[in-house]
């Protein structure tokens, strides 16, 4: 009787607007992070900032000690004085000249005037004429003294802007708005060209980069909806989206790696720890209507298709089937089209199974 008696089984049932999840583990970390430092050497005097604080851009970060290129800046300004000077004094020089030159040029056009009547000796007329010559030549030296004094007005002010670049070298200012991850020195250390001071990230930049197994990573697309969990905060779900994803798979792992970032986060209160892991589940579909089993009642499964129990026309019988999409409790979807007199099986096989049993039929809650 037990053998012949009607199995009792358990029928699918169809399910709507069903999500197709995706899991990935990942953590936290900041698209730009920047370790910041002097571009010359010296002794920190002086530090505005400490870790956690939002600093807005141009912001003073730290000092160094800077006397000796005050000295030199104050030395640059000293020769740009004299270099102004100078400078003007070459153009007054310029102008006397001129004014010379045309006293010259007149006194020689007269006596060449006087000199065939007569009235003007010839000695008198030649002095005249190698007068204006050489106010000419004097003329003509002061043009170049000129440009001379101009040229080096510029040098100066050359090695002035120079010395300033210097000074202002000796002050960190942060180089966009940022928050500070951590302060790597303290005032009164020595601290070398290049060496970091702080480590800074931009707020906006806090994503999540998690790794996706390649098997599960088909459909994955940029803008998708993600839930992250934190590992410190495993009871919050934070609503985020896929901004990027690597266009290359890591070859080791063979995972995806998938970037999220909290669509409505705050960046100053986004104080979460670079490096916390955390846990993703990406919305890649929503399945209208299907029919889902467990991965259990599957036999011969390759990954596209296998063997199920079903129930037609009240007896046990067996189909191979096309599967699709897992969920995340380990059911898969039916996707091809199955009679209307067949209804997959919830119940896990046993070994009263046999094709052709008569079942006693017990419907599933409809999700």
């Amino acid at each position: 009787m037990r053998k012949v008696r009607p199995v009792p089984v358990e029928l699918a049932q169809s399910e709507r607007n069903v999500e197709i999840r995706v899991f990935g583990i990942g953590t936290i970390e900041a698209q730009v992070l920047s370790k910041v430092g002097f571009q010359v050497a010296g002794k920190i005097v002086k530090l505005a900032a400490d870790q956690g604080e939002i600093v807005e851009a141009g912001a003073l970060l730290a000092t160094l000690e800077d006397s000796s290129q005050r000295a030199r800046v104050a030395k640059a300004e000293v020769g740009k004085m004299q270099a102004e000077a100078a400078f003007a004094k070459a153009k007054a020089l310029l102008g006397r000249s001129e004014a010379n030159l045309q006293q010259k040029a007149s006194v020689n056009q007269r006596r060449q005037s006087l000199v065939d009547r007569g009235s003007v000796s010839r000695e008198a007329a030649d002095d005249a004429q190698t007068n204006e010559v050489l106010a000419r030549s004097d003329h003509e030296v002061a043009k170049a003294d000129v440009l001379v004094a101009e040229a080096a007005r510029h040098d100066v002010a050359a090695t002035l802007a120079i010395e300033q670049v210097l000074l202002n070298q000796h002050r960190l200012v942060a180089p966009f708005r940022a928050r500070i991850l951590s302060r790597l020195k303290e005032a009164g250390s020595v601290t070398a060209v290049g060496e970091a001071v702080f480590s800074l990230i931009e707020p906006n930049s806090i994503w999540v980069r998690a790794y996706v197994d390649e098997s599960q990573a088909g459909g994955l697309r940029v803008g998708q909806k993600a839930l992250v969990r934190l590992r410190s905060e495993m009871n919050t779900a934070v609503e985020a989206e896929i901004i990027r994803i690597d266009q290359e798979n890591d070859r080791v792992t063979e995972e995806r790696r998938v970037y999220v970032r909290c669509r409505s986060c705050v960046p100053e209160h986004q104080a979460r720890f670079l490096g916390e892991q955390a846990e993703i589940e990406i919305i890649k579909r929503v399945v209208p209507e299907g029919v889902f089993i467990p991965l259990r009642n599957i036999e011969a499964f390759d990954g596209k298709s296998g063997t199920i129990w079903t129930v037609e026309n009240g007896k046990l019988a067996r189909r191979k089937v096309l599967l699709a999409d897992r969920l995340l409790d380990g059911r898969i979807l039916i996707a091809g089209d199955m009679p209307e007199s067949a209804r997959a099986i919830l119940t896990a096989p046993d070994t009263g199974f046999a094709v052709g049993r008569k079942v006693s039929v017990r419907e599933s809650g409809a999700r």
